[in-house]
């Protein structure tokens, strides 16, 4: 699920940026780099972990990031586009909140989702 709403969305995103005339970036970034380096040492639960560590920590910085462009972006596209996908991510962080709860054995699962922690729910 979440590998097919990455691709439809990064098909979605090339679309946007093709009609500005822009590029998007064809390589991974110094820091996810050193993340993919870091998790091709681990494997089992150790991997599991800090993978789904990972999971919660860039959705919760792309749910941030998708936010502000929805709602306060200039290009009326690349809003419409944040607008458009936000709802998934959410849904993304969420599940991978839940996945961490679940795998740190945190029941409680206090963790922050969209913006707020389950004890403001």
């Amino acid at each position: 699920m979440m590998v097919d709403d990455h691709t439809k969305a990064s098909e979605e995103l090339k679309m946007v940026t093709m009609s500005k005339n822009a590029t998007l970036p064809t390589d991974a970034d110094a820091k996810h780099k050193a993340a993919m380096t870091k998790l091709s040492t681990m494997s089992g639960a150790a991997f599991d972990k800090e993978y789904v560590k990972m999971m919660v920590k860039d959705h919760e910085k792309a749910v941030k990031m998708f936010q502000k462009e929805a709602s306060s972006g200039k290009d009326s596209d690349a809003k419409a586009f944040a607008a458009k996908t936000l709802p998934t991510l959410q849904s993304h962080l969420t599940m991978a909140q839940s996945m961490n709860g679940k795998m740190t054995g945190d029941k409680m699962m206090n963790h922050k989702m969209d913006g707020k922690s389950k004890d403001d729910m």
